[in-house]
């Protein structure tokens, strides 16, 4: 681990640098009349201020939600249209943040391997939430060299009045979150000398202690804090070969909040304060596809990778550490691939890349429970290489919100027995293409009893009210 104190180099040339997209940098527009009030820290539980909610675990907590959908569908509030991109949106208060690209020259080629040459505006978008309104727009000119390039993939973070983005090139910034007011950028590939992953930048920054913490890549600089408020690095710590795709997160565990880090040669805790190592675990998944998040319930830790990458840990609860319980095998576990599983009552629910399907595991021995095509393509019959399912669990009705690759949002039951239905509806068209059929992979966000849906071509608001 390395601490450093510099100012910010972003748009510093290095030599023999990889290839880093030319860009000019405009200036934002918005609208000044608008007022956001009631940013803080401490979110309230109707927002969805970053991936995956609150605290990056995909449970919503918003009371009086809808326990099905009738045949009919649920009413939309509100589309609008949107730019490409698979990045969800986030939303605190009344405002809706999300990231897209316009492409303005260059072929749209969805090849897992293939880095097509694209031009383009890179935008971070403030709307209303209640019309879908633009309130503010920040763009800037941005050259895309990446397999997938639809556009950005990570969900803005937005606390304290701030606004944190990462674009799919490695452009992170920090923005206001009422203005669209730049306040700093740095460009990753070109302050660290790292090559901009296949599938581009997509690890969702952690925004604490006022720091930002995104993975870079590296020598001893695997994972990076920067000061929130003017992008000085703080710490560096670990070392990878190539930058990843999991976001970080944090867990109190054994005494201490552990900072979890999952690059791709090993998953890792660190103390979030200074980068100092706590434990590392070796896992090496598929093509440095270290994605998915390590979700924890109680003392066991889970996580998932392409290629039979599956984990479990358990964590004491005298001190930081880790105990390996087991390993995925063939045909048992669960590997996630695009999508992170959620753990409840010691079942594991996820898409499984080997199936495609919606999958349920024990944590116990890593044994699958039963599975279903349902929520991901109902029609389906057959094994769906990298079938995907986004899924969120209802606290308060203990219901699942499930978004399948082609549009379709379901509300079910699920525990160890199986899977029940309750109601069905298509939200909006797959615009992507993903091993020869049109998908959509971007995460709805939950908030004001509204799932806000999007794909490349429009932003969806679907009411979610019981009344």
């Amino acid at each position: 681990m390395k601490l450093e104190h510099g100012g910010i180099s972003g748009m510093n040339s290095h030599a023999g640098r990889p290839f880093v997209s030319h860009r000019k940098w405009t200036t934002a527009t918005f609208v000044s009349w608008v007022v956001i009030l009631g940013f803080s820290s401490l979110c309230a539980a109707d927002d969805w201020p970053q991936w995956m909610g609150p605290t990056r675990d995909g449970v919503y907590r918003e009371a009086a939600i809808v326990d099905s959908i009738p045949a009919a569908g649920l009413p939309i509030k509100w589309r609008v249209p949107v730019k490409g991109g698979y990045a969800s949106p986030a939303v605190v208060g009344n405002r809706i943040f999300m990231m897209d690209y316009d492409r303005t020259a260059g072929e749209l080629i969805e090849k897992p391997t293939t880095r097509p040459e694209q031009s383009g505006i890179e935008r971070v978008l403030c709307l209303d939430a209640k019309t879908g309104h633009e309130i503010w727009s920040y763009q800037y000119e941005c050259d895309y060299r990446i397999a997938y390039p639809a556009g950005p993939r990570v969900t803005p973070t937005v606390t304290d009045g701030l606004v944190v983005a990462l674009g799919a090139e490695g452009d992170l910034m920090v923005l206001s979150a009422d203005t669209g007011k730049l306040k700093w950028h740095i460009n990753i590939p070109e302050k660290f000398g790292v090559e901009t992953p296949m599938w581009g930048f997509a690890s969702h920054p952690l925004v604490t202690n006022n720091m930002v913490i995104t993975m870079v890549g590296g020598e001893d600089q695997a994972v990076v804090a920067f000061n929130r408020d003017n992008g000085k690095v703080i710490w560096k710590a670990l070392s990878s070969s190539q930058t990843g795709y999991c976001p970080p997160s944090l867990i109190q565990a054994g005494g201490v909040e552990q900072l979890l880090v999952w690059h791709p040669e090993a998953v890792a805790s660190l103390n979030p304060m200074n980068g100092d190592l706590y434990w590392t675990e070796p896992l090496q998944p598929h093509g440095a596809m270290s994605i998915a998040r390590p979700q924890r319930e109680g003392n066991y830790l889970f996580v998932t990778g392409m290629k039979n990458k599956s984990l479990m840990l358990r964590l004491p609860q005298d001190r930081p550490a880790v105990e390996r319980l087991w390993e995925g095998k063939l045909r048992k576990a669960l590997d996630a691939t695009t999508a992170t599983p959620l753990l409840k009552d010691g079942v594991i629910y996820g898409s499984d890349d080997r199936s495609g399907a919606l999958t349920a595991v024990s944590f116990v021995d890593g044994e699958q429970l039963w599975k279903t095509y349902e929520p991901v393509r109902p029609e389906n019959k057959r094994p769906l290489k990298t079938g995907t399912c986004f899924v969120t669990r209802h606290e308060q009705s203990g219901r699942y919100l499930l978004f399948g690759e082609t549009g379709l949002l379901t509300i079910a039951t699920m525990n160890a027995d199986g899977f029940q239905s309750h109601g069905q509806m298509k939200v909006l068209e797959p615009t992507q293409t993903c091993r020869g059929r049109n998908v959509v992979w971007s995460h709805p966000a939950y908030a004001n009893q509204t799932a806000y849906v999007r794909n490349d071509i429009e932003l969806v608001a679907v009411d979610l009210s019981d009344n």
